[in-house]
């Protein structure tokens, strides 16, 4: 057991500490085929958050994929089937876009600083792991 509490020590005290480098900056986010047509049959799909949160200097690209067979509107740009869109980020900021692919028709991109080295950091990480496999998490 003491073996084990000395691995998780020597893990969080890692993921506190080593600089964050993640091999892209991009956020992907796609628009499934269908999305559309759902939505006229009155489904009320979501299939984007109504937040995104980006971290300058790590992921602070976000990347849209259209995958639908119709055209989709993020901010002032037309994303037709089969397009991506790329839109860096260099500032921390609050940006809200008109975005088709969302039920509200509406979407927050949110830039946050990079985390300092520390709990700050450690949280950043647990997020990140919790939000791309919470069933990792659930019991």
């Amino acid at each position: 057991m003491a073996a084990v509490a000395a691995g998780v020590a020597a893990l969080s005290a890692w993921a506190a500490l080593v600089p964050i480098a993640l091999p892209s900056r991009d956020e992907l986010f796609e628009i499934p085929n269908g999305t559309w047509a759902r939505r006229m049959a009155g489904d009320k799909v979501e299939i984007l958050p109504s937040e995104i949160h980006l971290t300058q200097g790590a992921n602070d690209v976000l990347l849209l994929r259209n995958k639908d067979n119709v055209p989709q509107i993020f901010g002032p740009v037309l994303i037709m089937p089969g397009q991506s869109f790329r839109l860096p980020f260099e500032t921390v900021s609050v940006n809200d876009f008109a975005c088709t692919a969302h039920a509200s028709g509406q979407m927050r991109v949110v830039v946050d600083a990079m985390p300092a080295a520390g709990w700050q950091r450690l949280k950043w990480r647990a997020l990140r792991a919790w939000a791309r496999a919470p069933h990792l998490f659930s019991t």
